[in-house]
Formats: C-alpha cells, structure tokens, sequence
C-alpha cells in the first residue's frame, strides 16, 4: 500500500506537549520580544516560504554545482524583488528594511529556508554596504550607497588572501599611490596574495570593497579599504587586469559562490579609497586614523552578527534532535519492557539539553552584545574611543567560543540521531555545513582568542597598580587582591568561581609572558611560548562572561513571563552554568575551592536538571517556533512522523525515477556477463 502523510501528530509528540507546564506560545512571545515582533515574524516566514516561486522543484542535494549557483542567484533576486514591492508599498524604509531583509532573509532562520545552501548576495548587504556605511565619507557614501542599496551595483568584501586570513597586517595586495594621476595601482605580487574567500566574489559582484596595504611616498601605511570595480556593469566581463572566478566546491554554503581575485596594476581613482578615518590628500600626504581599531569596524559588526546566527543554527538543531528523540523508540531500561523514547534514556538527555540551554544563552548573550555594540558605535561618532578596545576583546572570544561551541553542539545532536542523521533528508549535515564555516571565516578561533588575551593581559597589568576596569573585566581587580578561595554552589558564587578561573589563568599568563622576558626571551617570543596558556585564559574569560550575562539579563524573567516558564529558563542557565563547571573541575578545585563533595553535589545537580528539564523539552523546542519550511527536515517536523517522511524524501532520489537503473545497461550488465 502507497505510504503518505496523514496529517496527524505523532502519539508520543502529541503526549510530550500535554506534560509541558507551560504553553509553548508564550515561549514564543518571549523569545522574539513580544506578540507584535512574534506576529511581524510569522507574517515574513509567510511571506516568503509560501511564495511558490520560492519552492525547491528538486531537492538541493540532487543538483549540479553550476545548477545550485544559478538556482541561489535566481531565489534572490526574487526575494529581493519582493522586498522592493515592499519598500514601493510603504512598508520599506532603512530600518524596516534591515530587520525584514537582512535579520530575516540573510540570518540564520528564514534566509536558510529559502536559500538553504547560503545566499550569494549576501556578504553585499552585510560587508559591502555596511563598511561603506561605517568607513566612508559623507561625500563616499552620497555616491556609493544609492547605488549599492537598489542593488545597481553588487559588492563584496576581499580581505583574506590565499596566504593570509585571519592576520591581517600580512596581507600583500599593495595599492600604490600615484599623485601624477591621482590614483591607486591595485597589484597582486604574488599567487599568495591573491584574494580568496570572499562570497559573492566568484560571479555575483561587479564591485569590492578591497582592504589592501597603502603605499603613498615611498612608505607603507597598512591595511585600507578601497571600492574597486571588478566587472563591468553592462557585459559583467571581467575589468582589464581583474583575474577573477570562484574557488569551487565546499564543505556547506554551496551556494555562496566563494571567489578568488588578482590584480596586474589595476588602477582606481583616490576618492575610491574610503576616507572616513585615514585619509591620502592629493599630492599623497597620508593622514593617519585617530585609532587603528577603526579599520576593523567592519569585522567586528559581522561577528556581532554571527553569535546571533549560531543562536538561529543550533535552535534548528536542537528542535530537530529533541522531537526526533520523543518519536524514536530504541532499546528498553528494562529488558522486559517495551521500548521507551529515545528521550527518555539520560545519556540522550545529556547530549540534547545542554544543547538547549546554550541555544537559550547564546541568544541572550547576542542581545548584550548587540546593544553594547550599537552604545560604542553611537560613542564612536562623537569620537569617544574609550570602549571600542572593549568591544573588540569581547567580541572576538565570544565569536570564537560560540561558533566553537555551536560546530560541536550541531555534531554532537547529528550523532544523537543514529544513522538517520547522516541522511540530507535530517539537514543535520547542511546545518553542521553551514555552522562550522563560521569557526573560521571573519577570524580563525584560536588567533581571536589570542587577540582577546593580548587585551587581558594588559587589563591585569591595569588591575595589579589599582586602575580602573572597564565593565567587562572588572571581576579583575577582586582577583589581584588574593583573598581565600571558598566554593559556594549558587549561581553567584558560580559566577564567581568561574571568575576566579579566568582570573587566575589570566595572572599566570601574565607571570609567564614577564618571567620569559626576564629570562631573554623577546616579546614576542614570550607571547608565542605562552600561547596556549593566553588563548585558555582568553576561553576561561568568555565563558565566566557569558554566565554572568545570561544570569543578569533573567533576574526578573516574572516581570514579563509566568512563573512557569521563569522556572523553566533558569532551570536552562543553571543547565549551562553546571556544564561549565563540569567540564572545569580541575580549575575549579586549583583555583575556586571546589571540594570533592562539591563535584558530587555538581554531579547531582546535572542529573536532576535533566529531570526537570525532561517534561518540557519539546515545548521549549517549540517555543523557538521554527516551522517546517525552515527546519526542512523529514526527522524535525511538527507532526513528527518521522518515518513517512523518510521514506518520502528517499522515493525523490533522480535514481528512482526509472525502475530498471541506466548503470546497469550501459555498465554492470556487460561486465557481469564478460564473467560469464
């Protein structure tokens, strides 16, 4: 008999959301800021996963890699053409643009239901346009933006190199300052030099922002940003000394259309370098930005914007494994029982709430981050620099942490579903894909970590004669002080403990880096000599600071939700804090005073929130409200029949199309009968 949907909830799935003690709705108010943003949401997805012209005719996995390319680039062109019936409508406007546009279409949620492979066009809106925005001049940006937000133009971002990425003062693309002409001569001296990484940049984009070394008079000023044009406008030919092309097949993001780019003495007018910060006068005078840190306004925006997406990522992961979990039966607790839910089993638990609860404190975390990114860019204009070193420490361990943690999280639930997470049809793998790129791209993890201690190291230098402390490493001047160590089980006293961890892996850094230096090393030497130390301290640091933001932002969860759900959402925190602690014993008892009856206690305190997390973990999966456009997998889906849907995607394979398969005719058949 044909297998079908029916259109009835799972038995099991319908039985967890009854257990639930709180509904499922309010969580969704909560978690997008209220009943007008939740409605606003679902008014988009509707907008978009609707539109039939919007519908994958064959699954993306089936497709050519040419056929992927064109099937992203045709998908967004049409979303972008919605969004300008919008803007035609009334409902456009900069900031309504943004947030329906850019947070919907180009973050991790709505954009990977339309565009599941990744969007091609999507570094112009939040690389090409933004920096622009933040490192042109008024006059620049009177010119540039028009063009670049109706789209006459599309840009990208071509910082890395082939042999350069994350250090970014090693980059060889050389722009040469010509004051007979009053131009710049892009080149690229060597293959290593040449750009690569940029999306977009393969085929999409006509124009880049290029950050290359600035060479005016005969000395070299660093890194800069310049608008060059790299195809022409009308024929999209490549311009005259532009090599240009994509780099070619990926782990995920298969339709981002990753490109390389060279540059034979490319020549662009001055006013194309962006000014807001240095400047290059006509006669090639070089007038240097108030603060390097500037240039990297761009880099640090797009890792603010990251934390967010891995947030969005891993709440589709983890709504995918947790009602997978609730469906799926698989050996019983006691062999002369049935078999029970997968979910009910602890070690399952173990590996799908902790994956929960950060989803829950990477979400908050990215709200802090957003707010303070948005107070230091609003100083930044009327030229207070104080906090932008700040931002830039905390924003670089926070994006290598989190995207760390989110790769590991996606694989870890991946590996909880069996074998059928291995199948596409799960889009576990196209999640992981998509998910571990970010571990690498906007700044290699362990250099970010090291860019994050170099700050630590200077701030105990600060905190050892007594200075002030900005906000985010205040806990450092308690440390100095080397009070007695008591283990104390409450979140404060976790917060502290964890505070303690950093504290004290930040100060034997600190003495490691000076006792190398007095014994001859240099600097630099010391630092290197040092750096697993540096790069753990920067990770202990992020760590103590994302409890503390999650537990501070929650401390009054009554005021706008029910006390069932405020119980809930702690219960989340607790989850992590515990976690944490788990996973830092041996810190914790060398530097916090945890005891071996305090391990105990941590230990039981894991496993009884597991148990109180266990009834409501469907209604928390479905409180993220993602639907099954978005989710796109046959294990996640709302009505968890799980089964049919496999069976459903496995009958789309091109291979079963025909039941007698071409291989054997032209192929098998006759080497079978050469056997003969």
């Amino acid at each position: 008999m044909p297998i079908e949907l029916k259109g009835e909830i799972n038995p099991d799935l319908n039985n967890e959301r009854k257990k639930c003690v709180f509904e499922a709705e309010e969580m969704a108010r909560w978690w997008y800021g209220g009943e007008q943003k939740l409605a606003e949401k679902r008014q988009r997805e509707s907008l978009f996963l609707d539109d039939p012209d919007l519908q994958d005719d064959i699954p993306t996995s089936y497709l050519s890699h040419k056929e992927l390319y064109e099937q992203s680039v045709a998908k967004a062109c049409k979303v972008f053409k919605k969004i300008r019936a919008l803007q035609d409508e009334g409902k456009g406007g900069v900031d309504n643009f943004i947030k329906t546009y850019y947070r919907a279409i180009l973050g991790g949620m709505l954009g990977s239901g339309v565009l599941k492979e990744g969007n091609p066009m999507a570094v112009h809106f939040v690389m090409f346009l933004p920096t622009i925005l933040g490192q042109g001049t008024t006059e620049q940006q009177v010119e540039w933006l028009g063009r670049a937000w109706s789209m006459d133009i599309l840009g990208t971002y071509a910082q890395t190199e082939l042999g350069h990425g994350t250090f970014i003062r090693g980059l060889e693309t050389k722009a040469t300052y010509d004051p007979t002409t009053e131009e710049f001569i892009l080149h690229s001296p060597t293959i290593t030099s040449y750009k690569w990484w940029p999306g977009g940049l393969g085929h999409t984009s006509n124009y880049a922002v290029v950050v290359a070394q600035l060479y005016t008079k005969g000395q070299c000023h660093g890194i800069h940003p310049f608008i060059v044009q790299l195809r022409d406008e009308e024929t999209w030919a490549p311009m005259k000394g532009v090599e240009i092309g994509e780099i070619g097949p990926k782990l995920g993001m298969k339709g981002v259309n990753n490109g390389f780019l060279g540059f034979d003495n490319v020549r662009v007018p001055r006013k194309n370098m962006l000014m807001k910060n240095a400047q290059v006068l006509p006669d090639g005078t070089y007038k240097k930005a108030p603060s390097s840190v500037l240039t990297y306004g761009t880099m640090m925006f797009v890792r603010v914007v990251i934390i967010r997406d891995m947030a969005n990522y891993l709440s589709k992961a983890v709504t995918i494994v947790t009602r997978y979990s609730a469906v799926r039966r698989q050996s019983p607790i006691d062999p002369a029982k049935k078999e029970v839910q997968v979910i009910d089993h602890v070690t399952q638990q173990y590996k799908v709430f902790p994956n929960i609860a950060k989803v829950v404190i990477f979400q908050l975390t990215a709200d802090y981050i957003w707010n303070l990114y948005n107070q230091v860019t609003s100083e930044l204009d009327k030229g207070q620099l104080e906090r932008l070193p700040e931002l830039h420490a905390i924003s670089c361990c926070l994006k290598a942490v989190i995207t760390q943690d989110a790769s590991n999280g996606v694989e870890q639930l991946r590996m909880a579903c069996g074998g059928h997470g291995y199948m596409e049809a799960s889009n576990l793998p196209c999640t992981y894909g998509m998910v571990t790129a970010a571990c690498t791209y906007e700044g290699e993890n362990t250099i970010l970590l090291l860019q994050t201690a170099r700050y630590l190291m200077k701030s105990w230098s600060q905190a050892i004669v007594g200075d002030s402390l900005v906000p985010t490493v205040e806990y450092l001047r308690e440390a100095v002080k080397k009070r007695s160590n008591v283990w104390d089980s409450s979140m404060p006293g976790i917060i502290r403990a964890l505070q303690l961890v950093a504290a004290n892996k930040i100060r034997l850094a600190y003495e490691h880096v000076e006792n190398r230096k007095k014994l001859g090393h240099s600097h630099e030497d010391a630092t290197n000599f040092s750096s697993i130390e540096l790069a753990q301290s920067a990770d202990a640091h992020c760590r103590a600071f994302i409890v503390q933001t999650a537990y501070e932002m929650t401390k009054n969860l009554e005021s706008t939700v029910s006390t069932a759900l405020a119980t809930v959402l702690r219960q989340l925190i607790e989850l992590y804090a515990v976690e944490t602690c788990m996973k830092s014993i041996g810190d914790l008892i060398r530097f916090a005073g945890l005891t071996e009856t305090g391990v105990q206690e941590l230990q039981q305190r894991l496993e009884n929130l597991l148990t109180q997390i266990r009834p409501n973990a469907v209604g928390i999966v479905d409180g993220f409200d993602i639907p099954d456009k978005i989710l796109s997998s046959a294990l996640g889906a709302y009505d968890g029949n799980v089964y049919e849907r496999l069976y459903l995607e496995a009958k789309k394979s091109p291979l079963n199309q025909d039941p007698i398969p071409r291989a054997f005719d032209l192929y098998m058949k006759p080497f079978m009968r050469s056997n003969l």
